[in-house]
């Protein structure tokens, strides 16, 4: 049986969740890779073990992580029941539904249906009465936004869930279901969004300047851009590395353009005296918008690795400007 180590929050550093009660490590735990029925069981056991011995309370799922889809939250309903069963009272698990999950018109998007009969199944692979956060996946341009975020609200009153999130949304739209979920006093508190030295999107369709000013959280997914933020293909494409193995999500030919500024960015971290991966994180959590790093792993030494951020120093301005310089 699983005994977590004693001193595990002495070191982790937890930022407020907007200006809600809740409190998120720097540092969150991913499940969109690796936790699926290809990978090890016990590899998944030993990641969660690690995480939690460091601090990292935060696990985040989505109802099709797989694959298969459901996998990545049945496995972790078992590793929940065969070892944290202690420890529940100190994890926020979170979960989502949006893209597809199964088969016919109810299984997509943003229905009152489809989400709630989702969180129903997530609760069941997991083996828990409630998830603590909930997210709606991404915008859906056909069903009502008010339809969409009264299901959510019907979610908290239920107690499938403690507190809700936005996944993918703009600024523009996530304003509007702010505005809805305020007027419900539907306890709103956090962004799930792609976010890291490559990609600013959030930046340019004003969902962090909306996050800043109805003040929620944001919590960062592929804040190392699938792998292209590490050292990992300095010198070359690996044959065990995602872009030979699992060609959904990483392309040899984004990473080829992109491979003199990666060259760059591992220079100056090298400087820092850091690996790019370690700067790559810490220039997500640079300033107050961002509340948690969302990192994948696909063995517990990278989580180690990536828990160094915790240690890197602040950028000076001259360095913001060069990552700039570089990247844009």
């Amino acid at each position: 049986m699983y005994t977590a180590n004693e001193k595990r929050y002495d070191t982790m550093k937890y930022n407020r969740c907007g200006n809600s009660g809740l409190k998120l490590p720097v540092v969150s735990l991913g499940f969109w890779h690796n936790f699926g029925d290809f990978s090890s069981y016990e590899n998944m056991k030993q990641m969660c073990f690690t995480a939690f011995d460091n601090g990292i309370t935060h696990f985040d799922l989505a109802n099709n992580y797989g694959p298969e889809y459901g996998s990545a939250e049945k496995h972790l309903g078992m590793i929940l029941k065969e070892n944290f069963g202690g420890y529940r009272d100190e994890l926020l698990i979170s979960t989502k539904a949006g893209f597809d999950m199964w088969k016919g018109p109810y299984g997509n998007w943003g229905s009152r249906k489809y989400l709630i009969a989702s969180l129903d199944q997530s609760l069941k692979r997991l083996g828990l009465d409630y998830v603590d956060i909930f997210y709606h996946h991404r915008m859906d341009p056909e069903t009502p936004l008010e339809e969409t975020m009264v299901a959510l609200d019907q979610i908290v009153r239920s107690g499938k869930a403690l507190y809700v999130g936005l996944s993918n949304y703009d600024g523009e739209n996530m304003k509007k279901a702010c505005s809805i979920l305020n007027e419900l006093k539907c306890p709103y508190i956090i962004n799930q969004n792609s976010y890291n030295i490559f990609n600013r999107t959030i930046e340019n369709n004003g969902l962090k300047q909306a996050a800043r000013e109805c003040k929620k959280g944001i919590i960062s997914f592929s804040p190392l851009a699938q792998g292209m933020l590490t050292d990992r293909y300095l010198n070359g494409i690996p044959d065990d590395s995602r872009i030979m193995t699992d060609g959904r999500f990483l392309h040899k030919d984004q990473l080829e353009a992109r491979l003199d500024q990666i060259r760059r960015l591992n220079e100056l971290a090298a400087q820092r005296g850091e690996t790019l991966a370690q700067m790559a994180l810490k220039w997500v959590v640079k300033d107050d918008d961002v509340t948690s790093v969302l990192i994948g792993a696909s063995k517990p030494q990278q989580i180690l690795e990536n828990l160094k951020v915790m240690q890197a120093a602040d950028f000076t301005e001259e360095e913001l400007k060069l990552i700039d310089e570089i990247s844009l």
